[in-house]
């Protein structure tokens, strides 16, 4: 016996016998739905709502017209023999749970079991019996054929949904929130509230696993969040809530290197946001293992960002500790005291003390790298100016 609802299995076929009384079976569907729709409801009360009874009603009839041309080996019509792939998309589309929908499909069985022995003679039993594999494969043919559209139309719709929130976060990126329009419908999309207040973090497309995993858990713990490449770098950017603050987002980030901006308010302000992310991040150092906040990185992230204006920063502020009156040794050891300074509290006892010198020695030596390079250390425009270069010649 051929089953086209299970093509893969090749069944010896059910007696004549059997076969005529499925025929007869589908002279009275009416009666067989009215007896499944009577015992499904309890199932059906689930998802009523969801599929107009009409519908509910119909698919019941294709479903119940193939088991039994199934059954007693008459020919399927192509919209009959469809019918469990139209059921599981269908049912997918509307919401319907799966182990609800299939718990409906498998008393079909029921249904067309008493069918069966209703109208079998007390000699058909023996052959009714020897039977039963074929009425229940055809079931599970139609239970499977359901299950396969079901979750395929699922996946499908995963897809397009990430493919929309993915256009729509790109436009809202695109359009730097000042598309009013743009911002409404990118909210709507992504899940996101207009007035709320976020936190972008962003990566290295390299490091972007961390920032995916960091994403998965927040979105599992009820977080609206969002997370995708722009461009070559991996951005995420979470809703913060009462339950989701700034630090348990950075303690799921954990481990993993990324630039974070400060929160910001309103979803209008979440491409700066991610741009100021991605910035912090291309700045990290390349031995980083842990998130960075944009507020410890200006200075790097300044002298990233001026481009070829930070090498000639560089060159004129630093230049003169080349000069061939300097020593490579007196250049470093003047360095390394002011950028312990400058990253100290800048204080002159305290940097003394970091790198065990007196205060004179630390004084004489600000006093050198003012007389080489035109610039004071403990004049704040030069020591600001300084920071900068050093950030610029260390790049």
């Amino acid at each position: 016996m051929h089953n086209p609802l299970r093509p893969d299995i090749e069944l010896p076929p059910p007696s004549p016998r059997i076969a005529e009384l499925a025929g007869q079976c589908l002279d009275n569907i009416d009666g067989l739905i009215g007896d499944w729709l009577e015992m499904v409801r309890p199932v059906r009360t689930t998802y009523a709502d969801r599929v107009p009874d009409v519908q509910f009603r119909d698919t019941a009839w294709h479903a119940f017209e193939l088991l039994l041309r199934t059954v007693a080996q008459l020919p399927v019509p192509p919209h009959i023999a469809g019918v469990s792939q139209r059921v599981g998309e269908d049912r997918a589309r509307q919401g319907v749970p799966l182990d609800a929908l299939l718990q409906a499909a498998r008393l079909d069985f029921r249904v067309v079991w008493a069918a069966l022995v209703r109208r079998a003679d007390p000699a058909d039993m023996t052959e009714l019996v020897e039977s039963a594999y074929h009425v229940w494969e055809a079931v599970e043919g139609h239970v499977t054929g359901i299950m396969t559209a079901y979750q395929r139309t699922i996946l499908e719709m995963g897809r397009r949904e990430e493919d929309e929130r993915r256009m729509w976060f790109a436009r809202l990126l695109e359009s730097e929130g000042r598309n009013p329009t743009v911002v409404r419908d990118a909210g709507l999309a992504l899940g996101f509230t207009a007035s709320g207040r976020y936190l972008c973090a962003a990566s290295s497309a390299a490091d972007g696993p961390g920032l995916h995993r960091a994403a998965m858990a927040l979105r599992a713990a009820g977080a609206p969040v969002q997370q995708q490449m722009v461009g070559g770098d991996a951005v995420l950017v979470v809703q913060l809530g009462s339950r989701t603050t700034r630090e348990g987002v950075l303690d799921q980030l954990g481990d993993s290197p990324c630039g974070v901006a400060p929160p910001t308010t309103g979803l209008s302000s979440v491409p700066r946001a991610a741009v100021l992310a991605v910035a912090t991040a291309q700045v990290l150092p390349p031995d980083a293992t842990s998130p960075r906040l944009l507020e410890d990185s200006w200075l790097d992230v300044l002298a990233h960002r001026a481009g070829d204006f930070a090498r000639d920063l560089a060159a004129d502020v630093l230049g003169g500790l080349d000069g061939p009156d300097v020593t490579a040794t007196e250049a470093d050891r003047l360095l390394q005291t002011v950028r312990t300074h400058l990253s100290g509290s800048g204080s002159i006892a305290d940097t003394a003390d970091a790198l065990y010198c007196h205060r004179n020695t630390i004084q004489h030596r600000f006093a050198r790298f003012h007389q080489l390079t035109g610039r004071d250390v403990r004049r704040p425009g030069d020591a600001a100016l300084v920071a900068v270069a050093l950030r610029a010649d260390r790049g």
